[in-house]
């Protein structure tokens, strides 16, 4: 398709009822109407790609291929809780890579921020837990982290918070935390697999009968249940997919857009449209001291980053498998029993979520650093460097 004219395969042919054409312009007519007020976004690891953020998992170049040689009886161990207890040490590592302040906001994460400014954000569901999103300055009650983030982090054993900056100098540092009340280990609120799902996002997924625009952008629409998020709409709201490839089901509602393309690009496409692109412009310059010049040297203790331009991969139909989740769990008819509880998540094992999306981050192949051994906390509570 072409993003600016919207033109699309058989797929897309159905007469639109609500926008007057499948392309930007009318897009952005829709936007400026009185008719658009709630817009949800769901967002997936293709709007971090042009940050830089490192692939977990294409092959032989993911950063699961290196955390593979640090002697993990597989990749994905690196984001298993029972794991991470016995060995905190790989994900440790890895967090020292993609820890908040490494990586820029993108033009798509500033687009966001401005929706909000012209108060036209309803929600923002996110599967990525790179924080972009709030350093871009998107406020905090507008996002929902379906798989949690770096944001915030806590004791895996009593559940007592972390304070913020001893967790960014013991990451920085490579040091484990542990809790200052009961000594059990320190992990920032990603889900990890043998976790449940943020209550949080349990309780926000009503919300999406609200929306009357909804826009996804860079996710394959793969992990469960985020992906059924795109179908809980009303069938009067447009829906918009910017993607690099067409996913889901979109082509099958009368009002559903099909823009394919770099979101950066079709985002400063339709801000043009709009009459944003100076104030998009001028958000993202803003975004340029988000960065922490100390922790951006160039290099990669796993790695050098790759160039921003690559094409993703694809996930593997085995970790595809293992992010089956289900359905009923995360029905919000459950949701107010559970969150009575004291583990107000308690969903069943097969209602965990794969924290990392759906795996659109780079990294190039690379020794492990030496200077890093496998070690039980009990044995190591830091890591040598």
């Amino acid at each position: 398709m072409d993003r600016l004219t919207g033109r699309t395969t058989r797929h897309g042919a159905k007469k639109p009822k609500v926008l007057k054409g499948k392309d930007i312009p009318s897009l952005a007519k829709y936007i400026k109407s009185d008719g658009c007020t709630n817009i949800v976004l769901m967002l997936g690891a293709g709007v971090s790609t042009s940050a830089g953020i490192p692939d977990f998992r294409s092959p032989k170049t993911g950063l699961y291929s290196n955390l593979a040689r640090l002697n993990l009886p597989h990749p994905e161990a690196v984001f298993e809780i029972s794991f991470f207890r016995r060995n905190p040490v790989p994900f440790y590592t890895l967090a020292h890579e993609l820890y908040p302040g490494k990586f820029r906001p993108t033009i798509a994460h500033s687009f966001i921020r401005l929706l909000a400014e012209h108060s036209l954000l309803f929600q923002c569901f996110t599967q990525n837990i790179d924080t972009l999103e709030r350093r871009a300055g998107v406020p905090d009650k507008k996002i929902i982290e379906a798989h949690g983030s770096f944001a915030t982090q806590r004791c895996i054993d009593c559940g007592e918070p972390f304070d913020d900056e001893m967790m960014k100098q013991h990451i920085n540092d490579k040091k484990i935390a542990t809790c200052e009340e009961c000594g059990g280990l320190v992990k920032p609120d990603i889900v990890f697999f043998g976790e449940s799902l943020p209550v949080n996002f349990i309780r926000a997924i009503p919300l999406m009968r609200e929306a009357d625009l909804l826009i996804v952008m860079g996710t394959s629409l793969t992990v469960q249940p985020f992906a059924s998020l795109a179908q809980r709409v009303d069938d009067s709201c447009p829906r918009v997919l910017i993607n690099l490839d067409r996913v889901g089901d979109f082509g099958s509602r009368s009002d559903d857009v099909v823009l394919l393309g770099k979101c950066d690009d079709i985002v400063r496409d339709l801000c043009k449209e709009l009459g944003w692109e100076d104030e998009l412009i001028k958000l993202w310059h803003e975004t340029e001291d988000t960065i922490e010049k100390e922790d951006v040297d160039g290099k990669s203790e796993l790695g050098t980053l790759v160039g921003v331009d690559e094409e993703v991969e694809s996930l593997t139909a085995a970790i595809e498998k293992s992010l089956a989740l289900n359905e009923a769990a995360v029905d919000p008819a459950n949701v107010n029993a559970r969150s009575a509880q004291k583990d107000s998540a308690s969903l069943s094992d097969s209602s965990t979520a794969d924290p990392r999306d759906d795996g659109k981050l780079k990294i190039p192949l690379a020794p492990p650093p030496k200077d890093i051994k496998k070690t039980t906390p009990e044995t190591s509570p830091k890591l040598k460097g």
